[in-house]
């Protein structure tokens, strides 16, 4: 089970265990927003409601240049497991500019692409194959791409993700 942990601007910061939101909790530290209902923690001195979204007490800063880090899932969740350049289910990804001619591993240069796409490509340039992106890569932005673990959100978590948006 995790908990959605909200700074007290209720913004989300982070997905932490329900142990360490609980312990949150009793230090004082933070407050149950949310619960899961018939689900309570027993413990020696009685039981707790088990969380599922806290909001601290105190407010957190967070580095404002919190930059997402590129990987092959993130570009594939990002471009929605579909191909930049014909549409079709991805499963790979690829270099716009081929990293053989200094392409380089940024969100800018990569996008979801299918394998005979992949493949047909090669390390030609879209506009060396006639071929024209359906959308420009740029990177990810939003609650759900800075704070990690809320791709397997909680349906409880729905209202404090959309905030932030």
């Amino acid at each position: 089970m995790r908990t959605l942990v909200l700074n007290a601007g209720y913004e989300p910061l982070a997905v932490v265990s329900f142990r360490r939101a609980l312990l949150l909790v009793l230090n004082d530290k933070a407050t149950i927003v949310e619960h899961v209902v018939h689900d309570p923690v027993l413990g020696i001195d009685g039981t707790y409601e088990r969380p599922a979204v806290i909001v601290l007490t105190r407010y957190v800063r967070i580095p404002s240049a919190r930059r997402v880090p590129v990987t092959r899932r993130g570009v594939l969740r990002r471009d929605a497991h579909r191909c930049a350049y014909c549409g079709k289910a991805a499963s790979t990804i690829d270099h716009v500019m081929p990293r053989s001619r200094g392409g380089s591993n940024s969100w800018e240069n990569l996008v979801a692409c299918c394998l005979r796409c992949n493949n047909l490509k090669s390390d030609h340039t879209p506009q060396e194959m006639g071929w024209e992106l359906r959308w420009l890569p740029k990177p990810p932005r939003g609650p759900q791409w800075a704070v990690r673990g809320t791709e397997r959100s909680d349906p409880r978590w729905e209202p404090y993700l959309s905030l932030a948006a």
